[in-house]
């Protein structure tokens, strides 16, 4: 048999993956250390209680023959798609049917699997920092071409996001036919505003093209004038699709449930220019490969948006943002660069004259054994900075970043700037049958 060679183009490793292995070996060659994770995204709180208890619930009616649930319909039980399109949409005065949500297993799982639904020709626009999985997804499809000396894919389109543009991609002068943009943003924390996602419609509308919308961090904005929905832009149902998460916004981690709006408005095209609702194809999809997310999570899921759910939602977002802002503050203060933590879990520092991500990560591993997650993850243009969670408890949080704050990275550049002013081995070799190399490491202070 022969395999889809698109996998052995990628790295043979996910960037989560890596960086969860760099700990499990320092972890064992440090034995005794107090290893404070600001890495992955992973929630602390636990689930509210009224969530517990319609799981609960689910489970007793697993156990009568009455009230038993079988196969369940792909797209998601009729009660959770009418909440969620009650309380996310239509009480804000955005006009989404429950029949266009569709339920499952997680955002992660829906933003590689729509590529089913377009063609494999069709070429991806990508920011850049961006998610991982827009681009290794779509190198899987075949969508990727080759990959480059520079790290990046010849059949992407790389929007670079820089401090000059606040880290938020500008609208492209070429057409792209699929556009990944996500807000607020993993993993730089920086939001869109109505006006630029105003711009992204409406390029959208002019180049035929699809917006596959992020917004599984839509909870935590704040900022009223933030839109949390691409659908509060006029137009957008018919160039976007939006998908979404309960995992950080009710700490559904491990519980696994999100969902994916396409509305009935947005078409495709085949080759012959004939339209198609994308709506139409999804669900086909959805009923050919997936079985549904579990009875007891979808009851789960739907007391989230009982009164009580709600509190608990509001209580639990609001630890992790004054975490975020914690964090940026304590960042700054030490004298970082630093971009999100504000209407974001997320927090993007940068260590001034720092370029390279794994030696900051390694160096914060190693003398604040605190985990980051490394920016050149997360594309080109993340290099020299490292994410930062807003997830762990404020006790770690805080722990975490005062033994941040006691690094001196300054000694770090310092010496090494030393050193490469002699910009010749031989020379160090000279200094040290010499017997001043001692003298020259004691005068540096190290």
């Amino acid at each position: 048999m022969y395999i889809n060679e698109n996998f052995i183009k990628l790295p043979q490793s996910y960037l989560f993956s890596t960086v969860a292995n760099k700990l499990k070996e320092y972890r064992e060659s440090h034995p005794e250390a107090d290893l404070i994770r600001m890495d992955i995204g992973d929630v602390t709180l636990p689930i509210a209680p009224c969530v517990i208890k319609a799981m609960h619930g689910a489970v007793d009616d697993m156990a009568a023959a009455e009230t038993f649930h079988g196969y369940g319909p792909e797209q998601g039980y009729p009660f959770l798609r009418e909440a969620i399109a009650k309380h996310d949409y239509q009480e804000r005065g955005i006009d989404i049917p429950a029949n266009d949500i569709f339920i499952s297993d997680g955002a992660k799982s829906d933003l590689g699997n729509l590529g089913n639904i377009y063609s494999k020709k069709s070429v991806i626009g990508v920011a850049d920092p961006g998610y991982p999985v827009y681009v290794d997804s779509s190198v899987m499809d075949g969508r990727g071409g080759e990959l480059l000396s520079d790290g990046r894919w010849s059949r992407i389109l790389y929007m670079e996001c820089k401090p000059e543009n606040g880290f938020k991609p500008a609208v492209p002068s070429q057409g792209v036919d699929i556009l990944f943009l996500c807000s607020p943003c993993n993993p730089t924390g920086t939001v869109f505003t109505r006006e630029e996602l105003k711009d992204w419609v409406e390029y959208a509308h002019r180049n035929k093209t699809l917006i596959i919308f992020d917004s599984a961090y839509e909870a935590f904005i704040t900022d009223p004038d933030i839109p949390r929905s691409i659908y509060e832009i006029e137009g957008a149902k018919e160039v976007a699709i939006e998908v979404r998460s309960f995992s950080k916004t009710a700490g559904f981690t491990g519980l696994r449930c999100g969902y994916t709006v396409v509305p009935s408005e947005l078409k495709g095209m085949d080759r012959e220019g004939n339209e198609y609702p994308l709506r139409q194809l999804w669900n086909r999809r959805q009923s050919t490969k997936f079985n549904g997310a579990s009875y007891i999570i979808q009851r789960g899921a739907e007391a989230l948006y009982s009164p009580e759910g709600r509190k608990a939602i509001k209580e639990n977002i609001g630890v992790y943002l004054s975490n975020a802002r914690y964090i940026r503050e304590a960042l700054e203060k030490a004298g970082f660069s630093v971009f999100g933590g504000d209407n974001s879990p997320y927090v993007w520092a940068k260590w001034p004259g720092e370029d390279d991500s794994w030696r900051l990560f390694e160096r914060i591993l190693s003398e604040a054994e605190v985990s980051s997650t490394p920016g050149i993850g997360f594309g080109e243009s993340g290099a020299g900075y490292v994410r930062f969670t807003g997830f762990n408890t404020t006790e770690n949080t805080h722990k975490a970043m005062e033994r941040i704050s006691r690094i001196n990275f300054n000694k770090g550049n310092d010496l090494e700037e030393d050193f490469t002013t002699l910009n010749d081995v031989k020379a160090i070799k000279a200094l040290d049958e010499l017997d001043v190399l001692d003298d020259l490491t004691e005068a540096l202070g190290i």
